[in-house]
């Protein structure tokens, strides 16, 4: 029955979700890679499936062996090249950790500050994400963004260093290793 659960949850079928809970499917159930019904819902952007696997108990801040959460799923999805803003809402809502990191200390903010999605950066700095955390090589969410050129997404994390006191050069009293973006603004010519 597991299968069943793990399929209806990558798929999103929260009606076939709740058939299975009834009929006795375990919502702490891990596949093969240690992740739960939860994650693979959230990773999909399943709303609805997220909410039901989250009414019958599962474990929001549960991890797997690389420290993946159902957040840290959410928060971007390499796939589809995007995070779901509104799954990161009811995970947080439920409980879950805005910071908990995953493999090289990365979190659900770098993820998406890593994968340019503005939306998911935005809800997690003005919910609370430490900013100015580094993974275990050193680097904050603004660094990630930084080298893809993400300007909407630097833009936010420079306005959020800012607000902590993270000065032009990118020193404050707590963090030295925050490092000033070079952004250029490119304009087309115009033709006459």
């Amino acid at each position: 029955m597991s299968q069943e659960l793990f399929a209806a949850a990558r798929s999103g079928d929260a009606t076939q979700i709740k058939s299975l809970l009834a009929a006795g499917a375990d919502h702490r159930a891990a596949d093969e890679a240690g992740e739960t019904p939860l994650m693979h819902a959230a990773h999909g952007g399943h709303l609805a499936a997220v909410e039901v696997l989250i009414a019958a108990g599962a474990d929001v801040n549960a991890q797997s062996p690389q420290g993946w959460t159902a957040l840290a799923k959410a928060a971007y999805n390499g796939e589809t090249e995007c995070g779901y803003v509104e799954v990161v809402k009811v995970l947080h809502e439920a409980g879950a950790s805005l910071d908990a990191p995953i493999f090289f200390g990365i979190t659900p903010l770098m993820l998406a500050a890593g994968g340019g999605d503005a939306s998911v950066v935005e809800w997690l700095i003005n919910n609370g994400a430490d900013v100015l955390v580094a993974n275990e090589g050193g680097r904050t969410a603004r660094m990630m963004a930084n080298d893809r050129l993400y300007v909407e997404v630097i833009n936010l994390l420079n306005d959020a260093e800012r607000q902590l006191g993270v000065t032009e050069d990118g020193a404050c009293s707590s963090t030295k290793s925050v490092v000033k973006p070079q952004v250029t603004n490119l304009l087309k010519p115009t033709t006459h």
